[in-house]
């Protein structure tokens, strides 16, 4: 289903005209290239008259495909049909594919013709700079580099623009009724974060609370699995100032003051890239797909030494659970769980140490904050 949203342009300056068609961006990051094309739905005759074979060829190859050679993704899921920038109507259509790949990306343009095509491309992350000399070298086209903050930040403003289904969300944490009634039993953020639990109990813990029956996992000692997770819906407007956690290659912590007003204020070298790279390093897997797909089916449990293993049960003196994290992929210094841990597993361990180090850099600094956006 098809939703029109509008963008008004505001710049004033006619010498400023929309640039002619193919309208690309790109943004070439340290793991993954990121690539956004305005495919046009109100091309006039005369425009379709003019637009010649090359850049009819690219507009049909572009959007009659989902996947481009070995590597290459587009993401359907993330379309947004039916938009209108400036006064042009179209789709906006999202592909990926490795950073490795950029030069064969850029042979592929060549063997395509693009280079008979005059337009320009708006860049941004590292490899804007990194692969500007090959790519204009090759291809007669304007690169025109933004930094990738500042196009971040404009992004978030964009999508809020158009987000009239406030698609946004955040998740009320609620503690299920339980027969244990100990002190350590309760509930709190900190436990529910470092928390390591089997995809096979939170399911079963998602589910139960979807259809409001009560099961086996709502006593389990698995703080995720003590809780209710309603999810509600957050119109994202008036929030200044708030925090942006950009999770790319590495991770950047912003504080967002307004449109036009922000800086760094924290960040890591785990993120992204050190998943994938960990996942490939442990797992032999190749992909980011690959790797989430054996993450999504691990058991983190026989990775990581938790608060049982070394306390037998709950610390109950600091009110923590077993089942949270004292050690990631502390267990893998015993020869016997090495052998028993799978590549599911390794892949799961390797998300969670990534994401547990990531929402406690963001709570941290959400404590000092007044909002969090992921």
């Amino acid at each position: 289903m098809s939703h029109e949203f509008e963008i008004d342009s505001n710049v004033s300056n006619e010498s400023l005209r929309p640039p002619d068609f193919p309208w690309f961006g790109i943004d070439v990051g340290g793991t993954l290239v990121k690539l956004v094309y305005f495919e046009p739905l109100d091309l006039s005759k005369e425009e379709e008259f003019k637009e010649g074979d090359i850049l009819r060829t690219i507009r049909h190859y572009l959007v009659g495909n989902t996947a481009y050679g070995d590597t290459g993704v587009r993401d359907v899921d993330l379309e947004i049909k039916s938009i209108r920038i400036g006064d042009r109507l179209g789709n906006l259509h999202f592909i990926r594919f490795p950073t490795n790949q950029m030069e064969n990306f850029i042979d592929l343009c060549v063997k395509r013709k693009f280079y008979q095509l005059c337009f320009q491309v708006y860049a941004t992350g590292g490899g804007a700079f990194k692969f500007e000399s090959v790519v204009t070298e090759n291809l007669n086209l304007h690169w025109v580099k933004c930094d990738e903050l500042d196009m971040l930040i404009e992004g978030v403003e964009f999508l809020n623009k158009i987000n009239n289904q406030n698609e946004c969300y955040y998740f009320n944490i609620e503690a299920k009724k339980t027969l244990d009634k100990s002190p350590s039993n309760s509930i709190n953020f900190d436990s529910v974060l470092s928390s390591s639990c089997t995809s096979e109990s939170l399911s079963s813990s998602v589910s139960s609370s979807a259809s409001g029956t009560s099961t086996d996992s709502d006593y389990t000692t698995c703080p995720l699995t003590k809780c209710n997770f309603i999810k509600q819906s957050y119109a994202f407007k008036n929030t200044y100032p708030y925090i942006l956690v950009n999770i790319g290659s590495g991770v950047s912590v912003l504080l967002v003051k307004s449109e036009n007003e922000y800086k760094r204020v924290s960040g890591s070298s785990i993120g992204g890239g050190t998943f994938l790279g960990l996942c490939c390093l442990l797992t032999g897997c190749n992909t980011y797909e690959e790797a989430i797909d054996l993450a999504t089916k691990g058991d983190s449990t026989k990775v990581d030494k938790l608060v049982r293993d070394i306390y037998g049960g709950d610390y109950s003196k600091f009110s923590l659970p077993g089942d949270i994290v004292a050690s990631s992929f502390g267990n893998m210094n015993v020869r016997e769980r090495r052998e028993q841990a799978t590549r599911e597993d390794l892949a799961r361990a390797t998300l969670q140490t990534i994401l547990n180090n990531v929402g406690l850099i963001a709570r941290d600094c959400a404590k000092n904050y007044v909002f969090l956006f992921f």
